[in-house]
């Protein structure tokens, strides 16, 4: 489309040549008919060699460039201009002869359901609603208009997914908590007769697992965004917003609050409680009671000023230990001549 267009489309002011647009890249491999951003100063430099045909920027930038659409937060601008250029993924529409759907399951005519994709009985799919191969959907489940479940992900007897929901393929929502007792020396399996509820607008990446609650309700807040291979535990309730990255873990009952991040490799224990907007470092161990608005790191976990004091001295740790080495072997030897001076 030509960059006017796209500008409009944005909501966004246009300066300079209107070019034919195409697709969007960086500023090194940004094409002639490509659009692009600055989203960080230090890459500045970038704008005079850039082949693009236009860049997002503010509009101090703007005079560098021969075409522009300004903006006060580019990186935003850039997401909403990718999502009018992405072309969706599949080729079906409509529900396909192969796809099995139980008698009692209601689904809307304008979901799609792929080849070998399964919906169990008394299971409600809502408008728009994208179903790839190989997905499994339970009995009793409501999965909301919108959403898009791709391949062989898989959504557990019971679970409410909202509208707008993306699971990422290989996603699992609803298997069994991890409950056991031990009897007589051996683990005995507790039943896991709980649900799952996902929020509106909220993501699951590949390989996740959300699982069912023992009792009550596992439950993912509307807009909330979970990286591949992370594991949320049953009877966990997070709130709006949150972002769970890679490998990172919230064992069972723990509570989050809104807009919470967590980053790759944390692990939190169970049954505590993380305020609104804690931030989390990547492979932090939490084994306490978060407050609201707190940045931390480290494993246990400790506010961020102590925890980039303590990494500091942490490096310096080998050069300490030799001195320490060597302050030993004086003292030993002034103790030395002052015994040999009695």
């Amino acid at each position: 489309m030509r960059l006017s267009e796209l500008a409009g489309l944005l909501g966004l002011k246009q300066v300079g040549e209107d070019r034919d647009i195409t697709g969007v890249n960086t500023l090194d491999k940004a094409g002639p008919t490509e659009l692009s951003f600055l989203a960080n100063s230090k890459y500045e430099s970038q704008l005079q060699s850039t082949k693009a045909a236009a860049v997002v920027v503010e509009e101090k930038y703007a005079d560098q460039v021969e075409s522009a659409i300004l903006s006060e937060n580019p990186y935003q601008d850039l997401a909403r201009a990718m999502h009018i250029f992405s072309k969706p993924q599949g080729c079906v529409e409509g529900r396909h002869e192969l796809a099995f759907v139980h008698d009692t399951a209601r689904v809307d005519e304008t979901a799609t359901l792929y080849p070998f994709s399964f919906v169990g009985a008394s299971s409600v799919i809502g408008a728009n609603t994208k179903v790839f191969p190989g997905v499994y959907i339970g009995e009793d489940c409501e999965i909301g208009p919108g959403c898009i479940l791709y391949p062989n992900s898989v959504v557990m007897a019971g679970t409410k997914v909202g509208t707008g929901v993306i699971l990422q393929p290989g996603a699992v929502v609803g298997g069994d908590g991890f409950g056991y007792a031990q009897v007589s020396g051996k683990h005995v399996k507790i039943p896991q007769i709980g649900t799952v509820e996902l929020g509106d607008q909220v993501e699951v990446g590949a390989n996740a697992a959300i699982d069912r609650a023992a009792l009550d309700v596992t439950r993912v807040g509307s807009g909330s965004k979970i990286d591949n291979l992370v594991q949320v535990a049953h009877n966990v309730q997070t709130g709006e917003n949150c972002i769970l990255i890679s490998q990172s873990g919230v064992a069972g009952s723990t509570k989050l609050g809104d807009n919470v991040v967590i980053a790759a490799q944390a692990g939190l224990v169970d049954n505590i409680s993380v305020g609104d907007g804690a931030m989390i470092a990547a492979q932090s161990g939490v084994p306490n009671d978060v407050k609201p608005g707190f940045v931390g790191g480290g494993s246990p976990i400790l506010e961020k000023s102590v925890y980039l004091r303590t990494y500091s001295s942490l490096k310096k740790l080998p050069k300490i230990s030799r001195t320490v080495s060597s302050l030993e072997k004086r003292i030993a030897e002034l103790e030395k001549k002052l015994d040999e001076g009695k």
